[in-house]
């Protein structure tokens, strides 16, 4: 599995505080790694998160000393999206830079 030098998303120190903790804690076994991507339709899908193994279509991303993969049909609409963690409230979160720019 070779893996892409550049970042598509950002994670947040707090974010990988807890996927480290995630990863420890419930036994992800090896070979499982954490995806990022989009859940139903690109318009009007939700972001998807969770621990998986990596598929042909992935590519491999080290973030923040750990392996992403993200499918590259999802790539074009995650990009620039940070992962976000609060301890209060709704747990992972996305965020896109774009969502900050008010006009």
């Amino acid at each position: 599995m070779s893996k892409i030098p550049f970042s598509p998303i950002n994670i947040t120190t707090k974010a990988v505080a807890e996927i480290q903790k995630n990863l420890a804690i419930k036994g992800i076994p090896a070979g499982y790694s954490l995806r990022v991507g989009i859940k139903g339709s690109t318009c009007a899908g939700t972001y998807l998160l969770g621990f998986d193994k990596q598929q042909a279509t992935d590519e491999v991303y080290e973030i923040e000393d750990i392996t992403v993969f993200i499918n590259k049909n999802h790539l074009l609409y995650v990009a620039g999206v940070t992962l976000d963690f609060e301890e209060e409230g709704n747990g992972f979160t996305f965020m896109k830079e774009n969502e900050l720019i008010k006009s």
